[in-house]
């Protein structure tokens, strides 16, 4: 594999690795090139190359492993929903390594959420398709995926509807772009707190008493078009899980 860029500071260097780690061209255990094999590949200094696997080992990314040298560590953070678009798109792969998904479920519902209807911008008891999936990481369940779509999505990508895993790509934008001529495009993503629902605890394996309330964390995504919203996604996370945070630049 050629690991050569253009990048010349210890950032680019770390952003190069990153990217693969993040692709799954390398996956744990993965030995990372040697100091010296870096240095020659990126034309760095070796103190650019420590300051690099410094920032990569500090991430949760990397770990130093004796004799083997600096290797891909074990994945610590959960891959929310609107993250794996970028890999989806450059290596078609939805899953990390190590990852899977369980209990697929797809349901016709006449949505009464206030916040799903102010994001869809549709009328409560309008009708919408909600696909739910637990992702799992070495079999443990790390997150709950809600995605709810418009009808007229639903229309134009009505492989939607399919019982368990979408075949082929599971985002619906490329297909949804390519019948309807109109792009996808996903807006900001927030996080909050909020009370898991009973369905949510089974899902992520938490046994706790009936009455014993249990905060989540809940991140989510609205799509457009250029008519409008297109579909609404919502990513639940296990307690003890922890999620990157995108940098912006400001």
């Amino acid at each position: 594999m050629a690991y050569k860029t253009s990048g010349k500071g210890y950032a680019d260097v770390a952003a190069h690795f990153r990217k693969l780690i993040k692709d799954g061209d390398l996956t744990p255990g993965d030995p990372l090139p040697t100091v010296a094999e870096i240095r020659q590949q990126f034309d760095v200094a070796a103190k650019t190359v420590s300051r690099a696997l410094g920032v990569l080992k500090g991430e949760g990314l990397v770990t130093s492993r004796g004799a083997l040298g600096t290797v891909v560590a074990d994945p610590t953070a959960v891959t929310s929903g609107v993250d794996r678009i970028p890999r989806l798109s450059s290596t078609g792969r939805q899953y990390g390594p190590g990852e899977t998904s369980t209990g697929h479920r797809v349901m016709l519902r006449s949505v009464t959420d206030p916040k799903v209807c102010r994001a869809l911008d549709i009328d409560p008891g309008t009708e919408v398709l909600i696909r739910v999936r637990t992702f799992r990481q070495d079999d443990r369940p790390t997150s709950v995926g809600i995605s709810i779509y418009t009808m007229r999505t639903v229309a134009a990508v009505p492989e939607l509807e399919e019982e368990g895993p979408m075949t082929g790509n599971p985002y619906f934008g490329p297909l949804y772009a390519e019948r309807t001529g109109r792009e996808v495009t996903p807006g900001d993503r927030f996080g909050y707190l909020r009370l898991a629902s009973q369905d949510e605890l089974e899902a992520l394996e938490i046994k706790v008493p009936a009455v014993t309330p249990v905060t989540v964390l809940v991140t989510d995504v609205t799509f457009h078009d250029e008519d409008g919203p297109v579909a609404y996604w919502e990513d639940v996370y296990a307690p003890d899980g922890k999620i990157r945070i995108p940098m912006t630049s400001g």
